[in-house]
């Protein structure tokens, strides 16, 4: 097993250098193809989208199978806890076996997960089905540390930036996916046509990505207990978990509670102009490829700062006029925009802070920092259609702003004692 980081191994308890011989069978001695990096963000995009497709539905579902307005926001919810079980559960096993074959396995899972969601006719069987949507997702965070592992030491930030475009990209983008096709049709279509693409994404898996086995073998309750070892231990890891947890909270509660605004009588959109609206939000996603070069020219304080302050000051933007004019659909959209852009720029730049903690290890650190924010995300979901219900949008983004004003906290008690980012093994 390889060396875990110690709790009084330096000032940052970075781990102990990696062993020299790669986690995997695959080389990075010349760079990593364009097209390799564009397949990889393009089968991240895919794969993510179906944590969200149900985002902009929740009105529409909850309404057909008979859940409560209180309760709607568990459609969402339940997808992002499978999706942190998964994170914690499955994505360390690409440390242990071949990657390419967990990916195909892991995408299965979610077809068939996708496929129950298209004909449940009751709360509990969808429910259920989201709850394993989530946990089929996480082939998203084999990808992408399998992606930092081909990457040279110089480049690693903008070749995770570019992937990590693709999957925002797709997360962005599958709300209005989602919205138009239920406009056209039902809302039950967006998962059988996601069905269908997984099964095509698993057959180009196989046949574009190389075989990828790890070297160092170790027992799987020890790759969990390791997990835990890292985030108590390793002060970078904890860190960076943490700031984009405080973020995503919100960037969850505001997509989720958002289209329920839109909805609702201050605008009385339907489902297509739903789809515009988280449309020209997906402009955000930008963000990941500018947050990798930064991090490459070691600017990761200053854009760190800049990425957590942007998401409370999206929030604040969005009471500026009265509700239901053009303009507050002005500044919706630009709060969306930056709110993602924040969201998306500061999660590039933690994976590039983290990928370079250890080689052998980079499934489980890219599994214990996303389990930690997409728990916070779960929260966010759940709190965001509690509030919504009962205090509106004004409710909705005082609670979204709280998440982000304590990470913004924490980042400033950094000064008292910096981080030091360690070079990649």
């Amino acid at each position: 097993m390889p060396s875990l980081p110690a709790k009084g191994g330096g000032r940052d308890a970075a781990p102990h250098p990696a062993p020299k011989t790669p986690a995997t069978n695959a080389t990075h001695a010349t760079p990593v193809s364009g097209w390799l990096i564009l397949f990889l963000a393009t089968a991240c995009g895919l794969i993510a989208a179906n944590l969200y497709y149900s985002q902009p539905l929740v009105g529409p579902i909850s309404a057909e199978l008979g859940l409560s307005p209180r309760a709607a926001g568990l459609i969402v919810t339940m997808t992002q806890v499978g999706y942190g079980i998964g994170l914690l559960l499955i994505v360390p096993l690409g440390d242990l076996f071949e990657n390419r074959k967990l990916v195909m396995t892991v995408i299965a899972l979610g077809a068939v997960a996708l496929l129950a969601s298209g004909f449940a006719a009751t709360p509990g069987l969808f429910l259920t089905a989201a709850l394993f949507i989530g946990i089929g997702s996480v082939a998203v965070q084999i990808l992408v540390p399998y992606a930092a592992h081909l990457a040279t030491d110089e480049t690693r930030g903008r070749v995770v930036g570019n992937v990590m475009s693709g999957l925002m990209f797709g997360i962005m983008l599958s709300r209005p996916v989602s919205s138009f096709l239920t406009e056209l049709t039902n809302w039950r279509v967006i998962f059988f046509v996601s069905t269908a693409v997984m099964i095509a994404l698993m057959v180009a898996v196989r046949v574009v990505l190389p075989v990828s086995r790890p070297t160092v073998r170790p027992h799987y309750f020890e790759l969990l207990a390791s997990m835990a070892r890292l985030m108590i231990s390793n002060r970078i890891l904890r860190r960076r978990a943490l700031y984009q947890a405080s973020l995503f909270a919100t960037f969850s509660l505001f997509w989720t509670t958002v289209p329920l605004l839109l909805a609702g009588p201050d605008f009385n959109m339907s489902q297509a102009g739903i789809a515009l609206f988280a449309l020209a939000g997906a402009a955000g996603a930008i963000a990941a490829p500018i947050g990798g070069r930064m991090a490459d020219r070691g600017w990761m304080r200053p854009a760190t700062a800049i990425a957590m302050a942007s998401v409370p000051v999206a929030l604040m933007l969005t009471h500026l006029g009265t509700m239901g004019s053009s303009f507050s659909l002005v500044v919706l959209v630009l709060g969306a925009v930056m709110l993602d852009f924040g969201l998306t720029c500061n999660m590039v730049l933690g994976q590039r802070a983290i990928f370079s903690l250890g080689a052998a290890y980079r499934n489980r650190i890219n599994g214990v920092y996303m389990a930690t924010f997409f728990a916070a995300g779960a929260l966010g979901s759940a709190v965001g259609g509690w509030a919504f219900a009962h205090g509106g949008w004004m409710w909705a983004t005082a609670v979204g702003m709280l998440f982000p004003g304590l990470g913004l906290l924490y980042y400033l008690s950094e000064y008292l004692r910096p981080l030091e980012m360690p070079k990649a093994p």
